[in-house]
């Protein structure tokens, strides 16, 4: 149902791309709103699968110009959803705010994603994804480092949450929208993301757990059940076994079954995870992951490049080839469209599609209010 949805994308870095990428796989039309070429400070890579916008015709445009803003207002008249992730008060002032947007296009689900909100005493700081898992609790609750510092993540978490937010977010308003037409704005902040994320250990530390968000918490290596192992190959696996049938199967599989009962006994876990270790340490990961896999909660540690040759996730439709600078590349996603920029001549024709002519489509080019 998605595909009859557009959505016009001003957002550059982090979760503003991830969250219109998630909608583009699923279907949606995606238009991206480009700075002027040349002018861009975009880091991405355009090998990286969220920021390559394969399928997203992208329309490079100078927002600082009248011409360039009343061609923007011209694109949304078409539009089921904006999504913008300037620092606030930008898009105001670039005559792009909610406001100004909704006087125009009344039923529009507009979406600000930003680090911290729009409003609030940290609104204008600039961040990235370790600075919001920091604020968030996400450094605090993991494992730490030699010298007492927080282990920094190995992924962008609160980009990705953030992006997801904003989605869910938007699809929550379409629905509204298809029951009572009316538009909405939200205010999606990469932050709400992170506290989403840190549910489980806030929901202990509300109900009293004193372990929740410490090394001694389950999470972080404080159960002997809940840990990574290396077998005889030296390759990892990791071990979940929480449940009390899961740890249960997994002594028995590991000739342990004297260990069942001491899951959960603080006084016990040293040695559990030393006999763990050694019973691992016997036979090779495939062989413990044909045994463990379908009955303990046992899966293994993958590099990226393992990841992408795991026989399951191959199985799965979650990687596809695109051809990024002329060559084919492998990617995170679920469609199948070309990556790379939008070729001018599919520029001109989807502003055609939108009812601005070839004529003034020229002009502008001549103005340098759009650009290749």
């Amino acid at each position: 149902m998605l595909d009859c949805c557009t959505l016009v994308d001003f957002s550059s870095m982090g979760p503003g791309p991830r969250c219109t990428r998630l909608l583009a796989d699923y279907g949606m039309r995606v238009i991206k709103i480009r700075p002027p070429a040349g002018g861009t400070r975009m880091l991405d890579a355009p090998w990286y699968s969220y920021s390559a916008n394969r399928g997203m015709p992208q329309v490079h445009v100078d927002l600082k110009q009248d011409g360039g803003r009343r061609l923007v207002q011209r694109i949304l008249r078409r539009a089921d959803v904006l999504v913008e992730s300037f620092r606030p008060g930008v898009a105001a002032r670039l005559g792009l705010g909610y406001d100004e947007v909704r006087a125009r296009h009344e039923g529009i689900v507009y979406c600000s994603v930003s680090g911290f909100g729009q409003s609030g005493p940290y609104a204008q700081w600039p961040a990235h994804d370790l600075n919001w898992l920091a604020l968030g609790g996400f450094l605090h609750a993991g494992s730490r480092r030699a010298n007492g510092a927080p282990s920094l993540p190995g992924a962008v978490v609160a980009d990705a949450t953030g992006g997801y937010s904003a989605a869910v977010a938007i699809l929550s308003a379409l629905v509204r929208k298809a029951a009572t037409g009316q538009g909405a704005y939200l205010d999606v902040s990469v932050i709400d993301g992170v506290l989403r994320v840190m549910q489980y250990v806030i929901d202990g530390h509300l109900a009293g757990d004193a372990e929740a968000g410490t090394p001694t918490a389950m999470l972080t290596g404080g159960r002997a059940c809940y840990d990574v192992y290396q077998a005889a190959d030296g390759r990892w696996l990791s071990v979940a076994a929480v449940e009390p049938h899961f740890w249960a199967a997994l002594c028995r599989e590991l000739g342990l079954t004297h260990r069942i009962g001491e899951q959960h006994d603080p006084a016990r876990q040293d040695v559990l995870r030393e006999e763990l270790s050694r019973a691992f340490a016997t036979r090779d990961s495939e062989e413990w992951l044909r045994v463990l896999g379908p009955v303990a909660c046992v899966a293994p540690v993958n590099s990226p490049a393992e990841v992408l040759r795991d026989p399951h996730l191959q199985h799965r439709p979650l990687t596809l080839e695109v051809s990024v600078e002329g060559r084919p590349l492998r990617q995170p996603g679920l469609d199948k469209q070309p990556a790379g920029p939008t070729p001018a001549a599919d520029v001109d024709a989807l502003l055609e599609q939108l009812g601005i002519g070839a004529a003034e489509i020229a002009a502008l080019r001549q103005a340098e209010i759009i650009t290749d």
